[in-house]
């Protein structure tokens, strides 16, 4: 009831490897689309913020980053029809390379070149991600200005510690 123009519902399917969030494709007569949810349980502070996810890809719409089309965000917890806070997008088609080399491509001269188009492809969005103005775009209060690899590596730390088992020396 809350994505637009979603008709027809016929199937749901868990995706396999690959995401720290639980992820699922729908398939329904009026498309097929991808919900992507916080996993259920108590979690770490700041993980698995799907609503980041949500707001960032949102923002890049109206720019050269290819994204998908954002389609609903949930709210969090109980008021969630699932419990936990998700998000709605259109699926794309694609395909996943799980090897920096794409050895699934082969070797010689036609399987390198296709490596350099593949290659180019991710040169490309990556420009264009760096040439996002985040104020421009809406994001100029996600985050927080200063030396971001100090607290990411803090967060982990923090992270590890609070998830840790059994103290290794």
């Amino acid at each position: 009831e809350h994505v637009q123009g979603f008709a027809g519902y016929r199937a749901i399917s868990k995706f396999g490897d690959g995401q720290s969030n639980p992820t699922y494709g729908i398939e329904a007569e009026s498309g097929r689309y991808v919900l992507r949810a916080k996993p259920p349980g108590e979690l770490l502070k700041s993980a698995h913020a799907v609503d980041r996810e949500f707001r960032v890809m949102s923002a890049l719409a109206d720019t050269e980053v290819p994204v998908p089309k954002m389609l609903a965000l949930s709210e969090e917890g109980d008021e969630s029809p699932i419990g936990r806070q998700f998000f709605v997008m259109e699926q794309l088609d694609g395909r996943i390379l799980w090897d920096p080399a794409l050895p699934e491509l082969g070797e010689g001269a036609k399987a390198n070149a296709k490596r350099g188009r593949i290659y180019d492809s991710m040169n490309k969005t990556l420009a264009a991600l760096h040439a996002v103005d985040p104020m421009a775009a809406g994001l100029e209060t996600f985050g927080r200005p200063g030396n971001y690899f100090a607290r990411q590596t803090g967060r982990w730390a923090q992270q590890y510690r609070a998830s840790e088992v059994e103290h290794n020396q």
